[in-house]
């Protein structure tokens, strides 16, 4: 069964999603610590339509992107920022308090607008340091869908994403965390971006790159990840700034990522207040 992430009296818990009820396991913290790692026999289930969702991750955790990972995405960044195919998996990184869910509004910075990018993510469930290939998918807790919402005017204007990458509200994910076990072949999902409806990008898992054994092995051999880290493993072409002219969201815009197998994340834009 899925698990999803809510809060309780302020406090970020976990939970099994079973139809439209959520069984409680306990707080994000005691999961990720591995004190508990199911519902209790007598655990109350809660309807899922009374909750405030929120991530279903640690707020300490590290969230790595990965650029440039598709071929399809490969071409369009050739063609509209000047970038080669990567020889090394491309790792940026994103503040957790940028991760929001399915439905959250997504406000645009100013004199911005926001770019699209579906993308896989997977959350490490144990800590790991200098991971090998052949064990390394055995970290993975689950899979999930991620909205990498960028701020391409910053992005692009100098040679560091930081900023471009870590505008407010502007990482959806989820809707759901699903094992391993519960999605069948992560290598070959699709995964699509609508915008309005219109469809923006269909790409597919098997055309990424570095693959996710690569991507945790090039991150542990430098960083030790720890558990309720997230991976964002990259997004396929049809991005608006691949687009001639580029296209970005504005306010009133919807836009909806999905991964097949996993679910979909339907965020509005809006005015920043």
């Amino acid at each position: 069964m899925p698990l999803i992430g809510y809060l309780d009296n302020g406090v970020r818990h976990i939970g099994e999603v079973r139809g439209d009820d959520v069984y409680p396991i306990g707080t994000v913290e005691a999961f990720y610590a591995g004190e508990v790692d199911a519902p209790a026999e007598d655990a109350a289930p809660i309807a899922r339509a009374e909750l405030t969702e929120a991530p279903f991750v640690p707020e300490t955790s590290r969230v790595f992107c990965v650029g440039i990972n598709y071929h399809s995405h490969a071409e369009e960044s050739k063609r509209g920022a000047g970038q080669d195919l990567p020889k090394f998996p491309m790792i940026f990184g994103r503040w957790e308090s940028t991760l929001v869910t399915d439905g959250t509004t997504v406000p645009v910075p100013a004199n911005e607008g926001l770019d699209w990018e579906v993308e896989l993510a997977f959350v490490m469930k144990d800590t790991v340091w200098m991971a090998d290939k052949e064990t390394a998918r055995s970290h993975v807790l689950g899979y999930t869908a991620f909205n990498d919402i960028s701020a391409r005017k910053k992005q692009l204007a100098t040679t560091q994403f930081t900023l471009g990458k870590n505008a407010d509200r502007s990482g959806p994910i989820g809707p759901e965390l699903y094992r391993p076990d519960e999605i069948g072949d992560v290598d070959n999902l699709t995964v699509t971006t609508t915008v309005n409806g219109e469809v923006m990008q269909n790409g597919n898992t098997r055309d990424l790159i570095f693959k996710i054994e690569d991507l945790i092995a090039y991150i542990t051999d430098t960083v030790t990840m720890r558990p309720g880290d997230v991976v964002a493993t990259g997004t396929p072409g049809g991005v608006g700034l691949g687009l001639t002219p580029p296209r970005y969201l504005g306010p009133g815009d919807v836009v909806e990522v999905e991964v097949e197998s996993i679910g979909k994340l339907r965020n509005e834009i809006v005015e920043h207040s």
